[in-house]
This record gives structure tokens, C-alpha cells and sequence, in this order.
């Protein structure tokens, strides 16, 4: 039997699904899987090597930590995720990575208010600006997921000494679509190496750095809900973000303490 042959048995397996879209993932998967095995020429050490690989990444995945997003984060995946299902229009805020740190359930803060812990040790940074529709309209309550690293180079979740609360929040616009959030100008940290990807990384020379930047998730009813950052332009690891996730209309100078940015919704055709 060829690796032709045996690529459509495998395929075949696959032809009774009862679920079309999930039997064409499979497919295609297969397809790929099986021509990246024989360009590589890929040997039995090295398939064993990639399943151990796969089993560590598992194991590193609990409620506050998912490798399995950060692999893919890494691999520059999420970001083409992102980049296919949300392909805004001209204007509208360009999507990022979710990252592997983002915790539901933050608490519910008043316009104004900071995110960061009660007696911060580093700058203040005042971040302001309207939340609009594509066509210009201002959006009156509309709501921003806040999130961020401490100046520790670590997420709340991170870290147990801190409160899981802390640089996170969630924040509504006032009438005229406006926001203000004050928290602490963000820093550029290192994605968690102390695992498999971790591994990868150094194993590569591949840069582990992020740059500073701060998360936002926001939506309002009709409206396409965007997933991004806005990073600090002072950053120096803008251009070697190790999850591929700047954009040039994300960046922002942070530099004198207070920020501005507007956020662009696209409707939900």
C-alpha cells in the first residue's frame, strides 16, 4: 500500500459522520497531518518525541493556566484564528490574541475607577477614549473586559499572594459612549517558559517577551464583540512579540501617564 492509498483509508474512515463540518475538520486535518509526516520524513523517535511534547502541555493546563492556548498563541495560530473570523472592515479595531490569563467574572467597577491594587508602586496611567460604531455613532453602554499583568510580570492568576481581582475589571460607557479606566502603566513580561512551550521557545531561540500592553474585550448588542490589546508604543519587544500579536493601530504612547484610544465595533452581519 502507498502513503497515498493509505491517506484515503484513513479519510474515508471519516465519510459517515453525522456531522458534515466536523467530518471535513477531520479530513483536512488528516490530509495535513499526513503530508507534514512525509515531507519531514519524520522518524519514530521524533513522533514519540512530539507525543510527549503534547502529553507535558496537558499537564501544565489547570483552571488558572492553558498551555494548550499558549502552544497556539506561539505557533501564531490564535492570531490567524482571529484574523479569520474577524477581518474588520477599515476602521474598525483590529483583533488580537485572547491569551491564556483571561478569567471571567471580573468585578463590575464605576467609570474612573482603577484596576490596579489600592497603593500602587508603579505609574499611573488614566486610559480614556469612546467606544463607536463604524459609521462614527458613539455607543452608550457598551462594556469593556478589562484585564493586565501586574508590575511583577505576572497575572492576579499567577500569583496566589495576590488578589485575583486585582488588574482586572469590567466597565461600562457612559451615555456618550465614553470610558476611563485608571490602573498602573503596563510592562513587558515573559510568557510562562517554565514549561513545554517554554521548552520550544529556548530550544528555537525564539524571544519569550511580550510587550507591554493592556487586554481589552468589548461588546454591545448588535455589535461584533472585539478581542484585543492596546500596547504601550514605548515598548522595545514590538516588533518581536512572541505571540505575533501587535498591530501598528493598536500602539499607543503611554509615555506621559494618560492614553487615548477609541474603539471601532463592526456590526454583527
Amino acid at each position: 500500500m502507498s502513503t497515498d492509498q493509505h491517506l484515503a483509508e484513513v479519510q474515508e474512515s471519516f465519510s459517515a459522520s453525522t456531522d458534515p463540518r466536523l467530518g471535513e475538520i477531520m479530513r483536512s486535518l488528516v490530509t495535513h497531518l499526513h503530508s507534514f509526516v512525509v515531507e519531514t520524513g519524520l522518524t519514530r523517535e521524533e513522533w514519540m518525541a512530539g507525543i510527549q511534547f503534547l502529553t507535558s502541555t496537558g499537564h501544565m493546563c489547570d483552571d488558572n493556566r492553558q498551555e494548550f492556548i499558549l502552544l497556539s498563541d506561539t505557533l501564531g495560530v490564535s492570531m490567524l484564528v482571529e484574523m479569520i473570523n474577524q477581518d474588520a472592515t477599515d476602521g474598525a479595531t483590529e483583533p488580537t490574541v485572547f491569551g491564556p490569563f483571561y478569567v471571567p467574572g471580573a468585578p463590575l467597577r464605576e467609570m474612573g475607577d482603577s484596576i490596579a491594587s489600592e497603593n500602587p508602586t508603579h505609574d499611573v496611567l488614566t486610559m480614556s477614549g469612546v467606544v463607536r460604531a463604524s459609521n462614527g455613532e458613539p455607543l452608550p453602554d457598551a462594556v469593556l473586559d478589562v484585564w493586565q499583568v501586574t508590575p511583577n510580570g505576572l497575572y492576579a492568576v499567577q500569583d496566589p499572594s495576590l488578589d485575583q481581582t486585582s488588574y482586572r475589571g469590567i466597565f461600562r460607557t457612559g451615555g456618550d459612549g465614553t470610558y476611563e479606566i485608571r490602573t498602573t502603566t503596563p510592562v513587558d513580561y515573559q510568557i510562562p517558559t517554565d514549561g513545554p512551550v517554554g521548552k520550544m521557545l529556548k530550544a528555537t531561540s525564539r524571544p519569550s517577551w511580550r510587550p507591554a500592553h493592556i487586554h481589552f474585550m468589548v461588546s454591545h448588542p448588535a455589535y461584533k464583540t472585539v478581542i484585543t490589546h492596546v500596547f504601550d508604543a514605548n515598548s522595545p519587544y514590538l516588533g518581536t512579540d512572541a505571540v505575533f500579536g501587535v498591530r501598528d493601530s493598536l500602539v499607543v504612547d503611554m509615555s506621559s501617564g494618560v492614553a487615548n484610544f477609541d474603539f471601532v465595533l463592526d456590526l454583527d452581519s
